[in-house]
């Protein structure tokens, strides 16, 4: 069920953004564990997904073909992959609707 709602672009965004905050959060606290778990596991599946083979291609490389000798080498193939990441990322969309534009321009907030 979860991957036939995967196809669509939102939903596409929303895995980034997720993911984007759990390595920004990983790599914060120097969790090389977890930041490892994030690069190899969740962009993998997250760069299938969206259809960007390229990304899912280097991220399997990064740890199969040329595994870091140093900490400072994994953290600097983070933050680029980090980066390229980011580049995918698409700006947050304002909602659509009758209200939008009137509550937009009035400074008025709507109560949730």
């Amino acid at each position: 069920m979860l991957h036939c709602n995967m196809n669509t672009s939102p939903s596409i965004q929303l895995v980034l953004e997720d993911l984007l905050a759990d390595l920004h959060h990983a790599r914060r606290n120097t969790d090389l564990g977890r930041l490892a778990l994030l690069g190899y596991c969740e962009v993998r599946n997250w760069a299938r997904l969206a259809g960007k083979p390229d990304i899912a291609e280097w991220a399997t490389r990064m740890f199969t073909e040329n595994p870091c000798v140093s900490r400072d080498e994994f953290l600097e193939k983070i933050d680029t992959l980090i980066a390229a990441l980011e580049h995918h990322q698409q700006p947050a969309v304002a909602p659509a609707g009758p209200f939008a534009q009137a509550d937009a321009s009035s400074g008025c907030h709507r109560a949730h």
